[in-house]
Parts: structure tokens; C-alpha cells; sequence
């Protein structure tokens, strides 16, 4: 039974997104993503590192007025794989669902072989493929396991 005095309270939005169950600590990725970076005046809540009992540790944004687009949910599914991407309207959850990792992801991420085609002055886009713990770049096979969200292009 949770404690009323220990539990986390944020107001509810009328209109935009509730992404839960962000993995710890990437909550300012996932909004990198989203291309907020608080000069647009969007209406964003975070809780960042919030316990929980599935991850251990969680982060949940919630953005007014902005419902995500597919691209966007795709590489949301590489940082937070077990988040749910919640769409409110006036106030009430209308719509719920759980990310899934596509198969590729392309235009959304930078290599890290500074040799690749993808990062000369090539006019090429980078494309990756996602495998179980990771993704591989489509050009030259570099493989990123961690720390996916330092190579988003919307940085």
C-alpha cells in the first residue's frame, strides 16, 4: 500500500502526452527527441528517477497539446523500451499504448564511426537496424548498445 504523504503528485493535463515508464535518467533524452528544449512554450511536467516497482527507477513526462508522431514513438522504444505513451483529451486518457521497437530506425540517429558514409559530406541518411540489444548501423556495421540517446540527431 503506498504512502499518501510519499507519493508523487503532478496535475493532470487537459490536452497532449503522458509517457510512463521511461527507463531512469532519460527523460531529458526522450524530450531532446521531442525537440523541447523549454523555448517553444509548451506546458511540460517531469518526474525523473521516481521509484518503481517494475523498473526500479522511472521517469514520466507529461507534454501539453503534442501528440507524438510514429518517428517519434520508434526511437522512444530504443531509449525506454518498457514506456507507455498515454494520449489525453479534455482531460481523460483516450488513447494507451505500449512502444514497440521497430525494426529500423532511419534519419533519427548518428553513427559513431566517424568513418561512415553517414557522417562525411555525403548526402546520405543514416539508417539502423534493430537488433536485440541494440542497433547496427546499416553503412558499416557499427553497433550501439548503450547510451543510444547520445547519438540522437535531434541533439
Amino acid at each position: 500500500m503506498s504512502d499518501p504523504e510519499r507519493e508523487l503528485r503532478v496535475s493532470k493535463i487537459r490536452n497532449g502526452t503522458v509517457i510512463d515508464h521511461i527507463s531512469g535518467g532519460q527523460a531529458l533524452n526522450v524530450l531532446a527527441i521531442l525537440g523541447i528544449d523549454g523555448s517553444e512554450g509548451v506546458g511540460v511536467s517531469i518526474g525523473m528517477n521516481v521509484p518503481s516497482d517494475k523498473l526500479g527507477t522511472k521517469d514520466v513526462l507529461k507534454v501539453e497539446d503534442r501528440e507524438l508522431s510514429q518517428g517519434e514513438v520508434d526511437v522512444l522504444s530504443l531509449l525506454a523500451p518498457e514506456a507507455t505513451v498515454n494520449i489525453v483529451r479534455e482531460f481523460e486518457v483516450v488513447e494507451k499504448k505500449r512502444v514497440e521497437r521497430p525494426e529500423r530506425v532511419v534519419g533519427l540517429l548518428t553513427c559513431p564511426n566517424h568513418n561512415c558514409i553517414t557522417n562525411q559530406d555525403e548526402p546520405v541518411e543514416s539508417a539502423f537496424e534493430v537488433v536485440d540489444d541494440g542497433v547496427r548501423c546499416e553503412f558499416c556495421g557499427e553497433i550501439v548498445r548503450e547510451d543510444i540517446g547520445d547519438h540522437l540527431a535531434v541533439h
